[in-house]
């Protein structure tokens, strides 16, 4: 539908992944099946549910909403107007033989049921200006700052793919630090030609002597930006690389006119990351996932960290 991002756009609640641009890049670098269900009331206030059908030999056949996604809630004002898309999710995926439907947000609009995962989402925002943002970081996190400053980095905002390739080649290093596999670089060359390319993002390169060290990978929509991938290389992690990027990045946005930095998500026990997304001065909020088997209506309970 062309008219998608904007009507979107008018959404309460609506993010740079309910947006055409992400299903794109789900589908082409995975081969997942968009089914978004949507909806509308007597006003024709827009809800939506959006769903990913991934089908895997390993895993079974599942509805996600969506991978790859920290936060994708429903859009819906209450359990009442939410409640015919979640029926007719219930009866599409048992209709394709769906193990369980899955949904990264929005845990009140099922009423009382237990959440399957839980996370930690930060928010920063932007309207305060440069000043008052800087002043309200923490003292360690202006140390850093100022630290890298006077490091010689250069910071690069981009959007073609020989940055997308340098970040990748960081973010392998960084999986492979943290013991994790890196996503394929295909995968990221999809987020370059649907989301950069289109100038809904950019990645964030911080060099040092030419040579890049670290960097990031954000999205916006409307008025909000997210942070969605970070790397580095350790070996300067002594040039504060990581800080840089980021304080380039809220002064560059915030003179942009957006009004959100979402921080993305954090398991609860990851406390050097939550400690360094508080260290910017953001609002902490809880992000709940709801899985539910299709072959028995029950839900999920989340397990201890």
């Amino acid at each position: 539908d062309p008219r998608w991002d904007a009507d979107l756009a008018a959404c309460p609640g609506a993010t740079f992944f309910h947006s055409s641009a992400w299903a794109r890049v789900l589908h082409s670098a995975y081969g997942y099946r968009p089914v978004y269900f949507v909806g509308s009331d007597e006003s024709g206030a827009r809800t939506l549910l959006p769903m990913m059908e991934v089908d895997s030999w390993l895993t079974g056949r599942r509805g996600i909403g969506l991978p790859f996604t920290d936060a994708s809630a429903p859009l819906a004002p209450d359990s009442q107007a939410f409640r015919g898309l979640h029926e007719a999710a219930l009866a599409h995926g048992k209709q394709r033989g769906w193990k369980y439907l899955e949904c990264r947000g929005g845990r009140s609009l099922f009423g009382d049921v237990p959440a399957s995962e839980r996370f930690l989402g930060h928010r920063l925002d932007l309207t305060k200006g440069e000043a008052v943002l800087f002043s309200h970081f923490e003292k360690s996190t202006r140390g850093a700052i100022r630290k890298g400053e006077q490091s010689n980095l250069k910071i690069e905002f981009s959007r073609d793919l020989e940055s997308v390739r340098a970040f990748h080649h960081l973010m392998c290093i960084t999986r492979r630090r943290h013991g994790v596999p890196p996503q394929p670089f295909a995968f990221f060359a999809s987020i370059q030609r649907h989301v950069l390319a289109q100038d809904q993002g950019w990645v964030v390169l911080a060099r040092h002597n030419g040579i890049p060290i670290a960097g990031a990978v954000y999205v916006h929509f409307g008025k909000t930006a997210i942070y969605k991938y970070g790397a580095s290389d350790s070996e300067f992690q002594h040039l504060r690389a990581n800080n840089c990027v980021m304080w380039a990045v809220i002064k560059r946005f915030a003179a942009d006119g957006l009004a959100t930095l979402d921080f993305g998500r954090t398991a609860p026990d990851n406390e050097g990351l939550r400690k360094f997304k508080l260290g910017w001065g953001t609002t902490e909020n809880p992000i709940e996932y709801v899985r539910q088997d299709l072959r028995t209506g029950q839900y999920a309970a989340a397990k201890p960290p």
